[in-house]
């Protein structure tokens, strides 16, 4: 019986998780005029799958990185993230944000903020459009869901 309730608890947890992501107010150079573009009347995408962004980063779930992370950026990019509560998600959107974009070879920009902190999907283009992320919201909400990612402590839930 004990097995039984605990699948349960698991499935509505994720249930839960998957149907109110929190988004970090967190952009850093033009793949965030996309991000807000999403959530503009046009897509409404924000709305539609009941995401609120936070300005806090102890409020959020989820940090979208979109945008060029430079090395005087990074750490307060981990900063925020190791402020935010468990579990916690991350969506690295665009080109610079995957792997530095055009600014690979520069002396200031990182090689993908994975570099940093654990990316959980990857959103590519240069700048992806609001349907590319849309459909990242997408993919990650199915992660949840199916238990994909588990890498938060928890107190056997």
């Amino acid at each position: 019986m004990d097995v039984i309730t605990t699948t349960l608890d698991k499935l509505l947890f994720r249930w839960a998780r998957e149907k109110s992501l929190w988004p970090a107010t967190f952009g850093l150079a033009c793949c965030a005029i996309e991000m807000m573009a999403a959530g503009a009347s046009r897509f409404d995408t924000f709305e539609r799958f009941g995401m609120l962004f936070r300005a806090s980063p102890r409020q959020a779930d989820l940090m979208i990185v979109a945008g060029t992370v430079t090395d005087k950026m990074a750490p307060n990019v981990k900063r925020l993230y190791d402020q935010m509560p468990e579990p916690k998600y991350v969506i690295a959107m665009g080109e610079c944000a995957i792997c530095g974009g055009p600014f690979y070879d520069s002396y200031s920009v990182l090689d993908g903020v994975d570099k940093i902190i654990p990316v959980d999907v990857y959103i590519p283009g240069c700048p992806p459009r609001p349907e590319t992320l849309i459909y990242g919201i997408m993919k990650l909400r199915e992660r949840i869901k199916n238990g994909d990612i588990e890498r938060y402590k928890s107190n056997g839930r």
